[in-house]
């Protein structure tokens, strides 16, 4: 065991200290909480415009005519949630390399703009919203890290336009940014024209067909997901926090999952996809946080006779219906503990794996693309995840259980060595 621990400290901890410091990952981490509130937003008005029975309780033209006063809730949000991941990651580029923030996301979003074809069936100066949305996620993300980069280079050899003094401070900073602003969008603007000659047309179709396909692909697919939930173990375990380590690298594809589930939802048709950030979010971690720990506390409850396990269940236990478990992560502890290595390790992937079977085969609903906020508690969470199925609560429960039977007996084991160490204290005394 303790070789074991020993290799995989020396060949991940490296790794994974590169990933929280590669700032490219960073700015994508932090440009998707940029546009969290308002994905919640949106998603919230979702759960209330498909609120259980009201169509049976409204007329069938009152229950579409409460849908469409609610609809730009969502469509002002959920629709285009790509343009606000891109203004945050260009705004969090550029802010980490201490130069004017706001021009990073500016510069982002207008560089996006000129690569995408402003027609839509046949008429022209109209952008479509599904290129703001999941279909242009990794385009965007893509135009905001090179838009970033090629702005700052430019600040960087200054190639800016300096006003004498007594300029207000706004005016300075606005012709400042003319000349790099000008040079960034002038080369996307190049990209644009060159990729007209190209088999593809435009940059959406170089991208979605090369890159974002393949690795949507690869991303729903249970392999990929079980490879990811045991990484954001791994990392915990050594300390790091593995959920931000594992979204930075696959959030943009669980995300453009999770809104073709909303777009399939929302027009009544069949969810394409299970693994979706919900999947990961609600089914996963939304069950007492990372590495599931509710039903670890109430193991705890059911089997602890020392007091340093029982006190630690009465802390743990009220964060933990809200998905905080920091109390169980460094009370148990977790962290570098090999004695429950194997149930932090294995419980997770265990759960995954049998969610996504029982998805598949139709017991349980797939998410519905509806954005669940972290905090909210078990079993409502699942109810919300999947369009206000009483069966997403029942999946969590199953997952809760799964958890249990894994945990118990390290619990116990964990529980005899503290009792020991209890007894043999009182003793001396």
């Amino acid at each position: 065991m303790d070789k074991f621990m020993e290799v995989l400290e020396n060949v991940l901890m490296p790794v994974a200290d590169k990933l929280n410091n590669n700032r490219y990952l960073t700015a994508l981490r932090n440009g998707f909480m940029v546009a969290l509130p308002l994905i919640i937003f949106g998603s919230i008005f979702v759960v209330i415009a498909n609120l259980p029975f009201l169509d049976r309780v409204l007329s069938e033209e009152g229950y579409a005519a409460y849908q469409n006063a609610l609809g730009p809730a969502s469509a002002a949000t959920l629709s285009i949630m790509g343009l606000f991941v891109m203004i945050g990651i260009g705004y969090k580029m550029v802010e980490g390399r201490g130069g004017e923030a706001i021009y990073g996301g500016v510069v982002a979003l207008a560089s996006f703009l000129i690569l995408t074809p402003q027609v839509v069936e046949g008429v022209g100066g109209v952008i479509p919203t599904a290129s703001l949305g999941a279909q242009g996620m990794f385009l965007g993300i893509f135009t905001a890290f090179i838009s970033a980069e090629l702005y700052h280079f430019f600040v960087r050899k200054n190639l800016t336009i300096k006003m004498p003094e007594g300029v207000p401070s706004a005016v300075s900073r606005s012709f400042s940014a003319l000349i790099p602003i000008t040079l960034t969008l002038t080369i996307f603007l190049v990209i644009r024209l060159v990729f007209t000659f190209t088999p593809f047309e435009t940059v959406q179709n170089f991208i979605y067909t090369i890159i974002q396909q393949p690795l949507t692909a690869l991303g729903s697919g249970l392999p990929a997901t079980l490879v990811a939930v045991l990484l954001i173990q791994v990392f915990w375990f050594f300390g790091l926090h593995g959920q931000i380590i594992i979204n930075s690298v696959f959030d943009p594809i669980w995300y453009s999952l999770n809104d073709e589930n909303l777009a399939a939802f929302q027009a009544g048709e069949e969810l394409p996809h299970i693994v979706t950030k919900q999947f990961i979010d609600t089914f996963i971690v939304g069950i007492g946080g990372s590495g599931m720990t509710l039903a670890v506390i109430i193991a705890i409850f059911v089997a602890a006779k020392s007091r340093q396990m029982r006190e630690l269940g009465k802390l743990g236990g009220p964060p933990g219906l809200f998905n905080v478990n920091e109390p169980v992560i460094f009370g148990l502890p977790i962290i570098m503990n090999p004695l429950v290595l194997i149930p932090w390790l294995l419980a997770p992937v265990v759960v995954a794996a049998v969610t996504y079977f029982l998805m598949s085969t139709g017991f349980a609903p797939k998410p519905a693309g509806v954005i669940v906020p972290w905090t909210t508690p078990p079993l409502l969470s699942g109810y919300l995840a999947t369009g206000n199925n009483i069966m997403g609560s029942v999946m969590q429960l199953i997952s809760m259980s799964i958890v249990f039977v894994i945990w118990l007996p390290f619990v116990k084991l964990l529980d005899k060595q503290y009792y020991g160490e209890e007894l043999s204290a009182q003793a001396t005394n």
